[in-house]
């Protein structure tokens, strides 16, 4: 049985303060694009993890701890679980999360538990605070810390995104480091259902400054964006890619050169 787990991209990210239990609040847009993984999931004598395409570094993967954590509460034979990477990985697409997410609806799916929506969230939030929203996987206003999610009529499939991954890895630890001073007021929500082309006046990413500084070369990106008609870019989530939204389709070559571009519809 097989999934494709699409990535998602950040519109706006507010950093509203640091929790008592060290997380941050946070106010952004999750709004899913489709960038996928491939996943695939083949009973076997033992679980254990196949991946190809883009390396994943470190020895744990949130797939394996899916799959530990249904298999606790309902009966599951092994599984090897074929995972082919596309999403790059320390950009702020989610596609850890994502990944984890489609693999709770895989099982749930393909061995019939009956899970409904409310409750694969619930899973999905003990993994990770973004994994919740690739379970609804349509576009919400989220808070909290990421998981607390509401829907919004945001609908951007009359425009052309342009992705691009420079070969630059941030880790979420290190982006809030760079975060030079807390938003003060939500107004996200305010902003979001605007016309796009007022976007860049009202909508921004509180981790770009600090990232900016320590990488030059991702603030050339969002420029370049800019510069080639882009009507909204920014960074996505925690970084590193950079994405614009554009009225028509566009072909970047200059940035090809140098990074990954991705062209979605």
């Amino acid at each position: 049985m097989i999934s494709f787990a699409n990535a998602k991209i950040n519109i706006g990210l507010q950093v509203l303060g640091r929790r008592p239990d060290g997380y941050h609040n946070l106010e952004t847009v999750f709004y899913p694009v489709q960038l996928n993984d491939v996943l695939e999931i083949v009973e076997g004598e033992q679980t254990k993890l196949i991946s190809s395409g883009l390396e994943i570094p470190g020895n744990g993967n949130l797939c394996l701890e899916a799959y530990e954590m249904l298999a606790t509460d309902h009966k599951l034979p092994p599984l090897q679980i074929y995972l082919h990477k596309v999403i790059p990985i320390g950009a702020g697409l989610g596609g850890g999360s994502a990944d984890a997410a489609f693999l709770l609806n895989l099982i749930n799916n393909k061995y019939e538990l009956g899970l409904q929506e409310d409750t694969l969230m619930a899973y999905a939030r003990r993994l990770g605070a973004d994994c919740a929203f690739f379970i609804h996987n349509k576009p919400v206003l989220a808070r909290g810390i990421g998981d607390e999610l509401s829907d919004i009529p945001l609908d951007l499939s009359a425009y052309k995104i342009v992705l691009v991954k420079p070969n630059i890895h941030i880790s979420t630890a290190m982006a809030y480091r760079s975060v030079v001073q807390y938003t003060q007021e939500q107004r996200l929500e305010a902003y979001i259902l605007q016309p796009v082309t007022e976007w860049k006046a009202t909508i921004s990413n509180d981790f770009e400054s600090g990232i900016f500084n320590q990488f030059p070369q991702i603030y050339g990106i969002k420029a370049a964006l800019y510069e080639a008609g882009a009507l909204y870019a920014s960074m996505s989530g925690s970084g590193s890619s950079v994405y614009g939204i554009f009225a028509e389709e566009v072909k970047l070559p200059e940035l090809e050169v140098q990074h990954q571009v991705y062209y979605l519809d």
